[in-house]
């Protein structure tokens, strides 16, 4: 009995693994048709009682404004170009800061988000997060930088029910993502630490402060000519 039950559970895991690496390399070339947080949105708002409709509009990398990209780094991630996937010294500092009580701070990156809004639940714990890393290494070892990238800006929800770029360009600013000017892509970044409590459309003053300190580190970090470095090849993964 145990050792069927052995074989069983090896099945399974293999199965996973199999699926799951097909998967992300299938997604590398065709656009996500959803994701599993839009799922899950959608699921919360029937138990809630207050039905949504899902925005959504796939926008290719070209057609993604040079400064939303680069706002999303400044905000979120600006060891993008550099990493595998994981910010080995934001995760410490995380660590040290979550020790010493009050708020929690994360340290996920851009490919680790990709992973958690495509195919995993929200909550925390410490299955979901085996699964993220998972997910963030297969990601990271099948897609190029520009395709994270691309994903995630087409995943992000910026407001309820509102997922992606375009989407959230209509919704806060009524014009479409290819539009965007700097203001305007630095408040969507502002707001993704919580977009639904956050308006980019009517920005509070702490959003307002937030946009003007990533419009900064944009600049810092070279603008639109970072987004070179997204093909430029990586460390080993052994290198500090």
């Amino acid at each position: 009995m145990l050792r069927s039950l052995r074989r069983l559970l090896l099945k399974l895991l293999l199965w996973f693994i199999a699926g799951s690496f097909l998967l992300v390399l299938a997604l590398r070339w065709v656009p996500p048709p959803g994701t599993a947080l839009m799922v899950e949105r959608k699921i919360e708002s029937w138990f809630d009682g207050k039905p949504i409709d899902l925005q959504r509009t796939w926008r290719s990398w070209d057609q993604l404004p040079d400064d939303l990209k680069v706002a999303v780094i400044a905000s979120e991630d600006q060891k993008f170009a550099k990493h595998w996937g994981f910010d080995v010294d934001a995760i410490k500092a995380a660590v040290s800061h979550n020790q010493q009580g009050g708020s929690v701070r994360g340290a996920s990156t851009l490919s680790q988000q990709v992973a958690k809004n495509l195919f995993l639940w929200s909550g925390r714990s410490w299955l979901r997060k085996g699964i993220e890393v998972w997910f963030t290494g297969l990601i990271e070892l099948l897609w190029p930088k520009e395709r994270i990238l691309e994903v995630y800006l087409n995943s992000a929800e910026w407001a309820d029910g509102v997922f992606g770029a375009e989407a959230a360009a209509q919704h806060h600013f009524k014009i479409g993502a290819s539009y965007l000017s700097a203001r305007q892509a630095s408040l969507l970044a502002a707001v993704l630490p919580n977009p639904r409590q956050y308006d980019a459309g009517r920005p509070s003053g702490y959003v307002n402060q937030r946009a003007n300190w990533i419009r900064r580190q944009m600049r810092q970090l070279g603008g639109s000519h970072y987004l070179d470095q997204l093909q430029a090849p990586r460390p080993p993964l052994w290198a500090k």
